[in-house]
């Protein structure tokens, strides 16, 4: 390894030490001081992944160090990263194999912001190759894969893992949200509505040539090989249940993980034991759980589905009503979106005593409250799980793809949340992992 890299990597280790030695008890990361440092101290960057969500992120990860590398399968992405001025400056490397932006021992960070369906594979390869980990939500396309890359981060401890839930960082609404109902200010928990609105309809869509810039092949990854169609790329591929789980993924990947996390189900061996689907809709013709057609958005567009827990509560994940999280309780009930948190507890400041720096340092894993990425940082330098950790997302996207698996079926499942299976149903049971191109496999470590 370049001793540039050796430098870096004992600065990511010890900065915090020197730190504390002439600062209050938390490294300053709201003015990080990586971003200061000299060139060979500064982390290295990949950005794997650079179209709208990934622009963002890689513009956020800047803040912190350099970006020296940028990939996509479509090259007008690339090479507009590249030359962004707040992102490659015109002097980041671009690729279209992000296998290259692994490769390279000189990167000590890699952010993962591609359709889901490649998510786990980048990710536990990254860890392989020995990078932190910044990924976007959901941060999984199967049950399988929860287990697949949970493992994974078990192996490689020692590197920091952040998945991209921003919502977990919002101190003012779901953090002061999760308190209350952590806390028991709202009595016993009986329902919780979660509302994430439905998928867009759709289609059919025409078989289109593919641009030159895009690689295809590549972009399909671990899916079966199709033809072309222009709505089935890009933002738009959460549309579909072939690279997607459809809203039950996008938006629950936020507010089911909220959710759980307030009611203290997010941990292994934890979570819905019943989930029925019988009022989903999708928006064409499904057979067996599989759509009867290729040309249309397919996942569901109206639905509400009922998850029961061991102890009673309910948490219906809805497209109907508002989108944000209620929570009602024997005492009280509240309503809490990236908008607003309303209702009596709040108007009349229930939480005055107990909603302040020490919790949330409690909800932090004993680090300060600050911005996501800022977390992410401060963990790469100091050790600790992050904010928005792999162990507990992995247990809200189980609900959010047993949920999918439901709504596709029409029909109530049963989970067993301590061996992770669906109990008596075959059919279900299929779904919990799928096929992969071969080539595309996930590595199991």
């Amino acid at each position: 390894m370049k001793n540039s890299s050796v430098s870096r990597r004992n600065f990511l280790q010890t900065s915090a030490v020197a730190t504390a030695a002439t600062s209050a008890a938390y490294f300053p990361w709201s003015t990080p001081a990586f971003a200061n440092d000299e060139a060979n101290s500064r982390p290295r960057i990949g950005c794997i992944g650079v179209g709208s969500m990934g622009t963002g992120d890689a513009r956020g990860h800047a803040q912190f160090g350099d970006i020296v590398a940028v990939c996509d399968v479509d090259s007008n992405h690339a090479a507009r990263a590249q030359n962004d001025e707040k992102i490659g400056k015109g002097k980041a490397d671009a690729y279209g194999d992000y296998r290259k932006v692994l490769e390279r021992d000189d990167i000590d960070v890699v952010s993962v912001v591609t359709p889901d369906h490649w998510h786990v594979k980048i990710a536990i390869e990254a860890l392989q190759a020995g990078k932190h980990v910044f990924c976007q939500k959901p941060l999984t396309l199967t049950l399988e894969e929860n287990q697949l890359i949970r493992n994974a981060c078990r192996k490689y401890s020692g590197q920091a893992f952040l998945v991209g839930t921003q919502q977990r960082s919002t101190k003012d609404k779901f953090l002061r949200a999760v308190n209350m109902v952590r806390k028991g200010l709202l009595g016993d928990i009986k329902k919780v509505t979660v509302g994430i609105n439905g998928s867009p309809t759709g289609g059919p869509f025409p078989v289109a040539e593919v641009p030159e810039n895009l690689d295809w092949n590549m972009w399909q990854g671990q899916a079966s090989a199709v033809d072309y169609r222009q709505k089935r790329c890009h933002y738009q591929f959460r549309w579909w249940y072939e690279y997607s789980g459809g809203k039950f993924t996008d938006w629950g990947a936020h507010h089911v993980d909220i959710t759980m996390w307030a009611l203290g189900q997010n941990g292994e061996g934890q979570g819905p034991i019943e989930i029925d689907g019988t009022d989903s809709k999708h928006p064409v013709e499904y057979k067996d759980g599989y759509t009867t057609v290729d040309d249309c958005y397919n996942t569901s567009h109206d639905f509400s589905v009922i998850n029961t827990f061991a102890n009673g509560t309910v948490m219906d994940v809805t497209s109907r009503g508002d989108n944000g999280i209620t929570f009602e309780g024997t005492k009280g009930r509240i309503f809490v979106n990236r908008g607003k948190i309303v209702g009596k507890p709040i108007e009349e400041n229930w939480d005055k005593d107990q909603f302040g720096e020490e919790q949330l340092v409690e909800l932090y894993k004993g680090k300060p409250a600050e911005g996501h990425k800022n977390n992410f940082y401060r963990c790469i330098a100091e050790g600790g799980l992050t904010v928005s950790d792999v162990f507990s997302h992995v247990q809200a996207m189980s609900a959010c793809h047993l949920s999918a698996i439901a709504a596709r079926l029409g029909r109530s499942i049963k989970w067993d949340p301590k061996t992770e299976q669906i109990i008596g149903d075959d059919q279900a049971a299929s779904f919990v992992a799928r096929d992969r191109r071969e080539g595309f496999d996930i590595p199991r470590v």
